[in-house]
């Protein structure tokens, strides 16, 4: 009975609060809404957009992962989420607070959204209060594949954000030629880092303390626009390049488009990299974990000249059925002549990753605690060493392991997941699961 209550108040919230959007909405037609979906970068790909139209707009942009049925409505318009997610008063204001926005002079110009899809038909339902000006899929993977079951379901539902927008903007170099049969507005267009893609960057040099500089090629520019990325990885740029392609879109200059971009900075837990101690550098991409952004940060990895490398890798959450096979991969693509050692933080990593990796020949060391994987990491480590720090939330939070291993104990407050609620959350995981 009080499930069922529950279950209908929550209805009734959701209900209030899409009809705020689409009052909001209709009271401020100038207003874009710009939504961002797909199974990899939609936090990078979400700021970096933000960034560049700040140069010529107001831009309302919520910084975290608020990309649910229930925080969508209120991040879109600007609401606080309710701290007390079971107090109905709450609810009730934020609720009020969204009502008064749409009698509310508009305060932005662009709204930038994150979307997230857990299972089928999540997007959908955004679809049906949501009339976006543009989408942008970044990516399409392998996620949540314990509700998916294939890719081709990943497909569907990342790519139906580009259905019910006006334009779709999709990243060739990662989303497959033949998930195109999915789409239906041919008002579509492609960015990346490949010919294949009609809105690409060409690099021309790099520098891992300038950056990348090179030219962003739009075919409604009349010439390439000359900027510099400062990204690790080229699986990194293309969230920049949908940035900057957006900005075209937009209507903004090669110039302010150049400047927007010259700002974009990743997001912590993105391929940032950071002071270790003895000269070491850390590659923090401890955000989150999905097969090929991991295998995208290995290849980063191993490019990196270093007198010794460690890979310290958390488990991939969330894989079903290919979580074996997914593990078992990045274990194989390291050999001890590249790392020197090799640290899983979790169940699948030891499981899967911790067997292949020794193998293959390397030192390989289990841990069920983040912490721990750090302490042991800090008793290995050499001077001038590259180390990967690659993992995911419930269960792994390697971010944690990254805090013994920086030579500024201040730069922990550039590590992901570091307010009050996460380290609270954090330290009850660790006294309840580890022995």
């Amino acid at each position: 009975m009080f499930k069922g209550l529950q279950d209908k108040y929550k209805s009734r919230v959701k209900r209030k609060l899409q009809e705020a959007v689409v009052s909001y909405f209709q009271a401020h037609p100038e207003i874009k809404l710009i939504v961002v979906t797909g199974s990899v970068g939609k936090t990078s790909t979400k700021k970096a957009i933000a960034t560049v139209l700040s140069e010529k707009y107001k831009v309302r942009l919520h910084e975290g992962n608020y990309n649910t049925d229930m925080s969508v409505p209120l991040t879109i318009l600007g609401v606080p989420y309710p701290e007390n997610i079971r107090n109905i008063n709450e609810w009730e204001t934020a609720i009020r607070r969204a009502k008064d926005k749409t009698i509310m002079p508009a305060d932005v110009e662009v709204i930038v959204q994150e979307l997230g899809a857990d299972k089928p038909g999540d997007i959908e339902e955004f679809g049906r209060y949501l009339k976006p000006y543009m989408a942008v899929v970044t990516g399409v993977t392998q996620e949540h594949m314990e509700n998916f079951k294939t890719l081709d379901a990943v497909a569907k539902e990342e790519l139906s954000s580009g259905n019910f927008s006006q334009l779709a903007l999709i990243n060739r170099d990662d989303i497959d030629g033949s998930f195109a049969q999915y789409l239906t507005n041919s008002n579509l267009d492609t960015y990346g880092t490949t010919d294949v893609a009609e809105y690409r960057f060409v690099q021309v040099e790099y520098d891992e303390q300038k950056g990348r500089s090179g030219n962003f090629i739009a075919p409604d520019l009349p010439s390439p626009v000359s900027m510099t990325v400062h990204a690790l990885g080229e699986h990194n740029v293309r969230p920049v390049v949908a940035a900057a392609t957006v900005g075209v879109k937009m209507g903004l200059t090669g110039e302010q488009i150049s400047s927007g971009v010259s700002k974009i900075q990743p997001v912590p837990g993105r391929m940032q990299l950071l002071r270790g101690i003895g000269g070491a550098k850390i590659i923090d991409d401890s955000y989150k974990s999905s097969p090929e952004d991991a295998v995208a940060a290995i290849q980063t990895f191993l490019g990196m000249e270093a007198p010794q490398r460690i890979a310290i890798l958390g488990s991939m959450n969330e894989l079903g059925d290919v979580s074996p096979a997914e593990h078992q991969k990045l274990g194989r693509m390291l050999y001890p002549d590249y790392v020197e050692w090799v640290i899983t933080v979790g169940a699948d990593a030891e499981k899967y990753i911790a067997p292949a990796a020794h193998a293959q020949g390397c030192q390989v060391k289990s841990f069920d605690s983040s912490v721990r994987a750090g302490a042991f990491a800090h008793s290995v480590i050499k001077p001038n060493a590259v180390v990967l720090v690659k993992g995911s939330q419930n269960r792994v939070y390697t971010e944690e392991a990254i805090k013994v291993l920086l030579l500024d104990q201040n730069d922990a407050n550039k590590l992901v997941r570091q307010s009050p609620a996460w380290m609270a959350t954090k330290e009850e995981f660790f006294e309840r699961n580890i022995v």
